[in-house]
């Protein structure tokens, strides 16, 4: 019986010994896995180059202006292609109003320069005038040496208001002439602010058929008064986004990396991207950026990372903005 004993215990102690061998070396297979192990994260594919078309301030008369052209949501452009027409006939109406104007303001300059030639004329017939008057209360004066005291006293004083009155004459053309030629750059820039007005307008009517720099997809943006996509009729208002193009030839993940891998995520590392629509096929990628803050992964969520940009080396058209990806990060 103590024999029995004996062998059974030293069974148990064997299988005991050989269980902790079996356990030691899991733990360090796990242990260099581990060193080596890959993180995979979800992420959303995005656009590198997105062309935004917000509607500027063309001028302080336009607040809002309408669409009455835009093409269908979803709808693919090349280069140069128009994607938005604005109206224009605000614009040509200005335009059309200020050539009136135009036209009204040079014919009031030419009236103005002939009223100006006029009483330039005028003061200086008035002027020759007072010095044929002044030359002779001059020969008066002269001639009264012979006469009473009486005598000479009055023509001195005929002499000194001719000589005023030749004066006053005199300055009354040189302050016509200064005014005269206030007025006259007044109108002249008058005139230039309704040309500059013109050609400013002028320049517009092109920038009013948007056109797309880059090849991609069109889509609408949304109208600020109900939340739905913009129409042709609707009004836009100058800083919102009538639209935009994101070109498809190069693609980038916006993805999230949990605080406990932070360490085993680098700038450069590389990337397998898979599509959940495609999860077969593989596409190449790198790491572009990496987040300096760390945040919550959601606004309930008590996960908290960073967030990763992987470019996309590859391009390829079954990848599309918005699409669903899983991220693989390869070790080192």
């Amino acid at each position: 019986m103590r024999t029995v004993q004996i062998l059974l215990t030293t069974f148990a102690t064997v299988i005991l010994l050989v269980s902790c061998g079996k356990l030691g070396k899991w733990g360090a297979d796990k242990e260099n896995v581990s060193g080596g192990e890959t993180i995979i994260e979800t992420g959303t594919l995005e656009a590198i180059n997105n062309k935004l078309f917000i509607l500027p301030r063309y001028s302080m008369y336009w607040w809002e202006m309408r669409i009455i052209g835009m093409l269908e949501h979803g709808t693919k452009v090349n280069e140069g292609d128009s994607v938005i027409q604005i109206d224009p006939s605000d614009v040509n109406k200005f335009i059309i109003e200020r050539e009136t104007n135009l036209e009204t303001q040079l014919a009031n300059l030419e009236k103005m320069e002939v009223t100006n030639n006029n009483q330039i004329r005028d003061l200086e017939s008035r002027i020759r005038n007072e010095m044929a008057t002044f030359d002779l209360k001059k020969i008066e004066l002269e001639s009264s040496r012979f006469e009473t005291d009486r005598h000479r006293a009055i023509k001195q004083l005929e002499f000194k208001q001719a000589e005023i009155t030749l004066a006053k004459e005199k300055r009354k053309l040189e302050l016509a002439k200064i005014v005269i030629s206030n007025d006259t750059k007044i109108q002249q820039i008058r005139i230039r602010q309704i040309k500059d007005d013109i050609e400013s307008f002028t320049l517009i009517l092109p920038m009013l058929t948007v056109r797309t720099p880059v090849a991609g997809v069109f889509q609408r943006g949304r109208n600020m008064r109900n939340g739905t996509l913009l129409n042709t009729g609707d009004m836009a208002m100058p800083s919102y986004s009538m639209g935009n193009v994101p070109e498809l030839k190069w693609m980038r993940v916006n993805s999230f990396i949990n605080e406990n891998d932070f360490r085993k995520i680098h700038v450069g590392q590389k990337v397998i991207v898979r599509l959940d629509a495609l999860p077969e096929m593989k596409f190449n990628g790198e790491v572009s950026y990496l987040g300096k803050l760390c945040r919550q992964k959601e606004q309930n969520s008590r996960q908290k990372g960073f967030d990763v940009e992987v470019k996309m080396l590859d391009t390829d058209e079954r990848l599309k903005p918005g699409m669903t990806v899983s991220c693989e990060f390869l070790p080192n």
